[in-house]
């Protein structure tokens, strides 16, 4: 997400990184470039227009003028002001109620509902630890009843069952009476979605809200659909109280436009993104973040969130035990760690939330490559036990075997067992005394680093 939207503000800000002086020529010359970036985006022209008034307005004064880098003054300013466009602070989802706390999920059909609803179920059952019900009023759609179910029970949590026979505020109301029987923390209704707004899905999901009387009305919109996305949301909020918005798809949609607009055109944050078809592939939405993501300064916190959160705990403590005995980093071990790289959204994921990252040119560096990752796994797998062990054993006739059971040539056997040598050396250094403080000191390092040629805006410090 927002790939171009970076690229193009990082080529915006060339002209004026490092200069000792900006002059009122520089600034309305970057901005109009920044005016350029934002429309090609997809980002809605009111906001765009008043965005860049809000930033020239400060640019021009003694912020920028009289700073002593007032390059990267400008870069701050820009960063507050997307900051502010998208939401300030995160809003995370509000369940300070009388359980049940009820959530309502709307929006157009296809928009990703159901899903999204599995989703959120997964959210707050691993990360809340609340135990939710859901249930879908969607008497319309062919198999909706269905693939709720099957995706409840994908997440791990309890489906209400009901049919296409029922009517949708007969479900709600025995759903609502089954989560207060069950003692649940949450419920979540899903509701049928239309092709476009009309009197009759307004109506009705109007008397499903005043049924469960939700604490939040989320409307779920597709981010690739760019600014209509806000005027849709807009459109649905001036009939329905929504409390906040989920933004799907957004792994498909490299402009960002729908982000950048929302908050703007509805006066409703953004509470969660869909970042992708799996059901854990949903984030919490930080605008400083993601702010910070967009000007190729990267998103350490929630790179870290997402490792504390995805990898195998016990894995990691008997591979570090292991390294620390001297007993080595096998082949067995890489293919691990690239399956854990795979889980957390591939290399390209995490490379987006890395300072810098954003711009990086795509295939860089050699491992960036997700297909790649892929290719390196189906070598390990074709090798004996004996041989991930003790890849020494490798020689020509086993990689020439090794070659033919993966689909790959005996060049890409030489360059994975090549790739593995070289992290096996690192991972004896950091076994050594103070080695793997060296490397914390050398990852905190990173943080401060920036794409834009200096350290990223001052934020507060710990997690939103």
């Amino acid at each position: 997400m927002f790939d171009s939207l970076s690229e193009r503000l990082s080529h915006s800000f060339q002209q004026i990184r490092g200069r000792g002086r900006l002059t009122e020529d520089n600034i309305k010359s970057t901005l109009r470039e920044v005016r350029m970036a934002l429309l090609e985006a997809d980002v809605a022209l009111p906001v765009v227009k008043q965005f860049v008034a809000d930033v020239r307005e400060r640019a021009v004064g003694e912020e920028v003028m009289n700073s002593l880098t007032p390059g990267q003054a400008l870069i701050k300013i820009v960063h507050n002001e997307l900051t502010r466009v998208l939401g300030e602070a995160g809003e995370g989802i509000n369940l300070r109620t009388k359980p049940p706390a009820v959530v309502l999920m709307a929006g157009l059909q296809g928009a990703g509902k159901t899903t999204s609803t599995g989703k959120l179920a997964r959210h707050l059952k691993e990360r809340e630890k609340k135990s939710v019900l859901v249930v879908s009023t969607d008497v319309y759609r062919p198999a909706a009843i269905d693939q709720l179910a099957r995706v409840a029970g994908d997440v791990g949590v309890d489906c209400h069952p009901s049919t296409t026979q029922d009517k949708p505020e007969a479900i709600a109301r025995s759903a609502l009476k089954a989560a207060r029987k069950g003692l649940y923390d949450v419920l979540i209704v899903d509701t049928a979605g239309r092709l476009g707004i009309d009197e009759t899905m307004m109506n009705e999901i109007s008397t499903l809200h005043r049924v469960v009387e939700p604490v939040e009305t989320l409307f779920v919109v597709d981010s690739m659909t760019g600014q209509d996305a806000a005027n849709t949301a807009k459109a649905f909020g001036e009939a329905l109280d929504l409390t906040g918005v989920v933004l799907t798809k957004v792994d498909g949609d490299a402009r960002g436009g729908a982000a950048l607009s929302v908050r703007q055109i509805t006066g409703r944050p953004i509470k969660f993104l869909g970042v992708g078809e799996k059901l854990d592939a949903l984030e919490p939405f930080h605008p400083d973040r993601i702010a910070s993501r967009i000007l190729g300064m990267g998103d350490v916190l929630s790179l870290v969130e997402e490792v504390e959160q995805k990898a195998d705990k016990d894995k990691a403590a008997k591979l570090a035990k292991k390294v620390r005995k001297g007993k080595g980093f096998d082949l067995q071990d890489l293919a691990d760690q690239m399956r854990q790289m795979q889980d957390m959204g591939g290399m390209g994921a995490m490379l987006e939330k890395l300072p810098a990252g954003a711009q990086m040119p795509k295939g860089l560096p050699a491992g960036a490559d997700d297909g790649q990752i892929t290719r390196m796994i189906a070598m390990v797998d074709s090798m004996t036990p004996r041989e991930r062990q003790f890849p020494d054993l490798i020689k020509a006739s086993r990689k020439r075997r090794i070659a033919a059971g993966s689909g790959a040539q005996v060049q890409d056997v030489n360059r994975l067992l090549k790739q593995h040598l070289q992290m096996r050396k690192m991972m004896k250094k950091f076994s050594k005394k103070g080695g793997m403080k060296k490397m914390m000191r050398g990852l905190q390092g990173m943080q401060g680093m920036s794409g834009m040629g200096g350290g990223m805006p001052p934020g507060p410090p710990g997690r939103n």
